[in-house]
């Protein structure tokens, strides 16, 4: 009388080769999600601006500014610097230009928009979170 056994389970190569594809896989979405992560503690940044963006619309509207270098923090309806936050060290308005920093949670990048002194106001957006694609 013979006697087979059948066989339950997967094979050594098996697992390994599931384990392998779960490597690989891991490797590829990780970079994704911490850039991910990155652009949205950023965003906090970009929006710790908007006071000071709509601040200074207003004062050219209004007539109050002829040049971008009367437009400064804590003068003429413009809020002072912003305290630091978790990711935001930093929002100023220098001769104009709001200039938003983050902390090094988010890189140290700059965020900046520059308007025009005329109307309809145009902003430029720069700083160094253009080329690290934060914002």
């Amino acid at each position: 009388m013979s006697h087979t056994s059948n066989q339950n389970g997967f094979t050594l190569i098996e697992l390994m080769i599931v384990v392998a594809i779960i490597g690989i896989l891991a490797a590829v979405a990780l970079p994704s999600y911490q850039a991910y992560s990155t652009r949205a503690k950023f965003s906090e940044v970009v929006m710790a601006a908007s006071p000071y963006m709509a601040a200074v619309e207003l004062n050219i509207q209004s007539g109050r500014a002829q040049a971008l270098t009367d437009i400064n923090s804590g003068a003429d309806g413009i809020p002072p610097a912003a305290a630091a936050t978790t990711w935001v060290a930093s929002v100023t308005v220098t001769n104009g230009v709001v200039i938003a920093t983050g902390t090094a949670g988010v890189g140290g990048h700059t965020y900046t928009l520059t308007p025009t002194i005329t109307t309809p106001i145009q902003w430029a957006v720069g700083g160094s979170c253009v080329a690290a694609v934060l914002c």
